[in-house]
């Protein structure tokens, strides 16, 4: 009897890992892995959907952990990266994994192996710059809110960051593209979804939903910005490098340039 088949997730990466599991377990030829809401039928496979069990998910962890904590943190950041068929990719990755003796984790000769090690420092890169670029906006709730437009979705990570460098103020940090947010409420950080009307972006426009205040602060920093640089050594090729324009929108030292 043919074994092949198409694992249907709920697009978590415990739902992915749970799927690993099953796929493992029962030995199953896999045609593909898809999220819930993307899934395509192909035409010689059968469907099966995957419930996310946390202990099954906890052991495909761990035992990829015990292979290469290298290779579980690729695994995880290259999951985020959400690129497309990243779940068949990334099956393939771990099998390579546990069918070797030794770590293949840097054996960048292997086409699977380099391209996760690549979406995994893309989305590395795009952690550190989200931890960099954010800035909070105070609003008439007393609550820091700032927007983020991320290539790849790393809310997950930076999470621990703004945790313990905000930890006495309430913020709220929002994905407009993902429509989610992380809400950090002086003792846990919580997964919101929001119903945003608009961008609230650190431009010139002004938005009642945030205190006077906080526009005196932005053109504050912004002239402080401004005054500070030196013309004749600005490198505007080398500043569009370290702070890419598609982030600008969302910086108040650059609200006159949006």
């Amino acid at each position: 009897m043919d074994n092949t088949r198409i694992l249907i997730y709920d697009g978590s990466f415990n739902g992915f890992l749970t799927a690993v599991f099953k796929a493992f377990e029962e030995r199953i030829n896999v045609a593909d892995i898809q999220r819930n809401g993307q899934a395509q039928n192909a035409l010689f496979s059968d469907t099966e959907i995957i419930f996310t069990q946390m202990d099954k998910a906890k052991r495909v962890w761990n035992g990829v952990q015990n292979k290469s904590n290298t290779a579980i943190k690729n695994i995880y950041f290259a999951f985020l990266s959400e690129h497309k068929g990243i779940e068949l990719l990334l099956y393939r990755y771990i099998q390579k994994l546990f069918a070797s003796q030794v770590s293949v984790h840097s054996d960048y000769s292997d086409t699977i192996v380099l391209k996760i090690s690549q979406l995994a420092k893309n989305v590395g890169r795009e952690k550190h710059r989200m931890e960099a670029f954010v800035r909070f906006q105070l609003t008439k709730d007393a609550i820091y809110f700032a927007n983020i437009e991320p290539d790849f979705n790393v809310l997950p990570l930076i999470s621990k960051h703004f945790r313990s460098r905000y930890v006495d103020q309430h913020w709220l940090i929002y994905d407009i593209k993902r429509k989610y947010g992380l809400y950090y409420n002086l003792q846990t950080v919580e997964i919101v979804s929001l119903n945003l009307n608009e961008v609230y972006a650190n431009s010139i426009h002004k938005s009642d939903r945030f205190l006077g205040e906080e526009y005196s602060y932005q053109d504050l920093w912004a002239n402080y910005f401004r005054s500070t640089h030196i013309k004749s050594r600005i490198n505007k090729k080398l500043h569009t490098q370290h702070i890419p324009k598609r982030y600008w929108k969302y910086l108040s030292e650059k609200k006159q340039a949006v």
